[in-house]
Formats: C-alpha cells, sequence, structure tokens
C-alpha cells in the first residue's frame, strides 16, 4: 500500500507511536520535545538531570535554527512539529514573524495545541499556527516560507525526495532549510539496525543513507547542499541519559553501539534555494 493509498497517510507504527502511545509522554522526553538532544562535554560528567535532559532538547533546536540564522522577521515552518515546542522556542528566541508547525498526527496537533496554550492566546495565529499536513504532500502555497526546518522527523517520512521537492517548492528565493535526524552511513545497514533496535524493527523508522536526502535535496534546485555529522555531540550524551532508566544490554542502549559500529549516526543537512 503506498502512502497516498492510507486513509490516514500513516504508517501504522507511526500512527500508534505517536498517537495512543503518546511519545511525548515518556519519561525519557522530559520537556515534551521528543527528540535525542545536543549534548555537552560536561553533561556526561555526572548522573544526568532532568533539567540537562530538557536543555539538550532545545539546543538540537537552536544548533538546527542557527543553520538558517539571522531568522528576524522570517515566516519558518517546522516540518514534524509534534508538541509544537520547538515552535516555541523558535518563536521566543529567533525573533521571527511567524513559524508555522505542521504535523501529519492529528493527536499529536491537539497536544500542541494544549501545550501551547497560552503561547496562542498571546501571539495569536498571526504569530504561531499549527496545521495537519505531510512532509511530502505540504498544504501550502508555493515561496510561502523563509526557512524550512525538521528536527528528528525524517527519519519517518516515507519518501525524501518527495520531502525535498516540496521543501523546495514552499520555500522562497534565498530561503533555507535544515534538517536534523538520523541516518544509516552505509548501504545495506537496514537488516541490522533491525536487529539492534525496535524502532527500526517495527517500521516506525526507516534506515537511508544520508545521501538520499542530500541528493534529493540537490535535484530539487536547492545549491550549497552540506552534510554534517554531529554524532558525538547526540550518541554519547543519548545513552548516558538513557542509562539513568534502561540497563546495558536493552534495546534502547543500543543507539549508541550501533553509532560506534557505523551503522548509525546524526547529522545536520543544510541548503539553500537560488535567488533573493
Amino acid at each position: 500500500m503506498t502512502h497516498d493509498d492510507r486513509p490516514d497517510g500513516m504508517r501504522a507504527a507511526v500512527q500508534e507511536t505517536y498517537g495512543p502511545a503518546d511519545l511525548s509522554a515518556v519519561p525519557v522526553f522530559a520537556g515534551g520535545f521528543i527528540n535525542f538532544g545536543y549534548w555537552r562535554p560536561e553533561d556526561l560528567d555526572g548522573p544526568p538531570t532532568v533539567d540537562d535532559r530538557i536543555r539538550s532538547q532545545q539546543d538540537l533546536y537552536r544548533r538546527v535554527l542557527d543553520c538558517a540564522a539571522p531568522l528576524d522577521g522570517a515566516r519558518l515552518l517546522e516540518v514534524g512539529c509534534g508538541l509544537g515546542m520547538g515552535c516555541a522556542l523558535a518563536l521566543e528566541e529567533y525573533r521571527p514573524d511567524r513559524v508555522t508547525g505542521m504535523d501529519i498526527h492529528p493527536q499529536q496537533l491537539d497536544r500542541a495545541r494544549r501545550a501551547n496554550a497560552d503561547l496562542l492566546d498571546r501571539t495569536g495565529p498571526e504569530r504561531l499556527r499549527l496545521v495537519r499536513g505531510a512532509a511530502e504532500r505540504m498544504p501550502f502555497e508555493d515561496a510561502e516560507f523563509d526557512c524550512v526546518y525538521s528536527v528528528e522527523a525524517a527519519q519517518h517520512f516515507d519518501d525524501l525526495g518527495l520531502f525535498a521537492a516540496e521543501a523546495a517548492r514552499v520555500l522562497r528565493p534565498g530561503g533555507r532549510v535544515a534538517v536534523t535526524s538520523f541516518f544509516a552511513p552505509e548501504p545495506g545497514a537496514a537488516p541490522r539496525l533491525a536487529e539492534l533496535l525496535d524502532t527500526f524493527a517495527d517500521g516506525l523508522d526507516i534506515a537511508r543513507p544520508p545521501a538520499e536526502l542530500t541528493d534529493a535535496l540537490a535535484r530539487a534546485g536547492l545549491t550549497e547542499v552540506r552534510c554534517e555529522s554531529i554524532g558525538p555531540s547526540v550518541w554519547p550524551g543519548w545513552d548516558h541519559w538513557l542509562s539513568a532508566q534502561w540497563k546495558p544490554g536493552t534495546w534502547p542502549r543500543n543507539f549508541r553501539y550501533a553509532w560506534e559500529q557505523g551503522l548509525l549516526d546524526y547529522y545536520v543537512i543544510t541548503g539553500g534555494r537560488p535567488g533573493r
């Protein structure tokens, strides 16, 4: 069954994880950002704290948004916004004109509206709006945004080529795209990742090389497409945080092992639409 054939537009694992299972409520994702985090070396020195965890997730957003800065007065789109915590951070710290959060899951958007109720009341839809849509089929006009960004969602996208084409379409000339997520550096890693990690085994995450996205962005007409590994700032800190709740040998602890074995890494991928 293709993406377009599904009435809900979601794979079963995505529908369950971000719907009834509510991943945002799992303690390892304290603060509601639902990402692995961008960690500081000093975070590894002592027992991990909830404050460290929340800041790591915020810092991953900052790492991505800084790639497109300055964003004063800009129109931003987050693809796969989840609870909208990153949208709120972008709005409050980067002074854009408007932030649009898009997510495919209606239950996530309902939670996002509740989580950001006070901010929505203060700003109104003119500054923050939450919209349902798929990465491969965005419900926006051509050249509507100055920046399209996505934080730890691309591993769920059904088709990176369609996402790249849509990101290029909705970007204005001179606009930037910035994506961070985990990819499989080497071809043929999918079977081994499925053995090690439940999220690959059940179809929640898809194992693809980063070149699949960088090549797609270039084909879509973006230039200065760059791919940078940030694994050293992600995997050790993520594993250190997991160590407080998961024992060695349990599958969540295999993320770091997969990275050490060269099966998985974390990247920031950027590019720009030519023109002004």
